[in-house]
């Protein structure tokens, strides 16, 4: 593809409709509305420049979504409050939390902030424990329009009308993700699930029995479902076209790749990585971003959509016909980076942001934000002109979106932020540990 053709297929790639923001990440999990410009300052307890701010009960990590005037938030309300540990830390236990559980589904006015409705979807003790860190309401939801898809983890994938009646329901299993090296350390399921013409394709990488599966979004047929061998994972899978052919992208440790939309088919698959892969494939300009981190490995890699068969290099930071470019030690752990422009930006979940070129994968800058000392497990998103990252403790530290490193502003919440936010017509919207914001001049 000519050089000049990548970068505007880059730039178009993220040009995304304005107003929805359908699934994790907005579409294709770009993260990127550019039709607007949102603030960048503003202050909580002082009311600058904020819209509206919503309790919001229970504990979850789920990502607001959009459509049309509607705000749209999943959680899992317990009694009491649920202990939630942030920060940088290496324990692996679970929490221990089992009392009974409803996971919940709302619907808040985009406008005004009040709550349209606030509708129950399932009760019951949580099949699987949960992370310190975590929540059991993890996965983001997504819409069309017409249904509502969430995954409540091992509690099944259920389906709502745009009022929040249940439609139908599907149970996925045990849905049991943890470390692979300590099965009994139980962190939670956090794959959210994607809709793409009429139908509902969920990721379960789990302890055993994972597998990709696509869904009749109208009855809940299932339609086929593809085993898979890896360890646990938490990204979602990321719908892409490469010429005709409409593909599945994943993410992996010994299981990267993609996958037919049609029938399930393995279209091209990579091995090699960190070994707790997190971070949901991005797509622009021909090319399909993955990284992972943890273990020997934190590779940042670029693979042409077009890619067939196994594309796996001798080394992790190697390249060849499949792989445009790559970096061994560049890439992320928590965070599903972000390309706007000409540019990927990777933040590490210790605030250690690089930028890279998209189509060529020179680094322009690898700088810190904030002190090092604060843990980074939201993704970013982008108004075309900032890049808006949020730390676990709530700062919001805004960077130009033109590859060159500065921090224009930081910002506090006042609450810790585990969910990515959602941004539509120069609105933003975090989620918080208690609160839905909306931040707009």
């Amino acid at each position: 593809m000519h050089a000049a053709s990548l970068l505007l297929g880059i730039f178009t790639a993220v040009n995304v409709s304005a107003g929805n923001w359908p699934q994790f990440r907005g579409t294709q999990a770009a993260g990127v509305d550019t039709s607007g410009a949102a603030p960048t300052r503003w202050d909580v307890d002082k009311r600058d420049n904020i819209r509206w701010s919503t309790p919001i009960p229970g504990l979850g990590h789920a990502s607001p979504i959009l459509w049309n005037d509607r705000v749209y938030v999943a959680t899992a309300v317990r009694p009491g409050k649920a202990d939630l540990k942030v920060g940088l830390y290496g324990d692996i236990a679970s929490a221990n939390d089992q009392e009974s559980h409803q996971w919940r589904l709302l619907a808040i006015e985009k406008a005004t902030g009040k709550i349209a409705w606030d509708k129950p979807g399932y009760e019951a003790v949580p099949r699987v424990k949960r992370h310190p860190k975590s929540s059991h309401c993890s996965s983001t939801p997504a819409t069309d329009g017409r249904r509502i898809v969430a995954i409540f983890g091992s509690e099944g994938l259920f389906c709502f009308d745009m009022g929040g009646q249940l439609v139908w329901k599907k149970d996925l299993g045990l849905m049991d993700s943890g470390y692979f090296q300590v099965p009994g350390a139980q962190w939670g399921f956090a794959s959210s699930p994607v809709i793409h013409d009429g139908k509902v394709v969920v990721l379960c990488d789990v302890q055993t029995n994972s597998f990709l599966a696509v869904f009749d979004l109208a009855d809940g047929k299932e339609l086929w479902r593809t085993p898979r061998k890896d360890v646990p994972t938490w990204g979602s899978p990321t719908v892409a076209k490469a010429g005709e052919q409409t593909q599945i992208l994943v993410n992996g440790w010994h299981h990267i790749g993609a996958y037919d939309f049609a029938n399930g088919e393995e279209i091209w698959t990579l091995d090699g990585g960190g070994d707790i892969p997190v971070p949901t494939p991005v797509v622009a300009g021909g090319l399909a971003y993955f990284t992972s981190a943890h273990g020997k490995s934190r590779p940042m890699r670029a693979v042409r959509l077009e890619a067939r068969g196994n594309i796996t290099p001798p080394d992790v930071g190697a390249t060849n016909a499949a792989i445009a470019w790559a970096h061994a030690r560049q890439g992320n752990y928590m965070q599903t980076p972000i390309v706007v422009g000409n540019h990927i930006y990777a933040c590490f979940d210790n605030g250690l942001l690089t930028c890279f070129d998209a189509a060529t994968g020179a680094i322009s800058y690898s700088e810190r934000l904030g002190s090092g000392s604060e843990g980074f497990t939201a993704s970013p998103v982008s108004d075309g002109r900032h890049v808006f990252f949020a730390s676990e403790v709530g700062n919001v530290y805004v960077v130009p979106a033109d590859g060159k490193f500065s921090v224009v502003a930081t910002n506090n919440l006042t609450e810790t932020c585990m969910a990515s936010p959602a941004i539509s017509d120069g609105t933003l919207f975090f989620r918080c540990r208690e609160r839905l914001i909306a931040i707009a001049k």
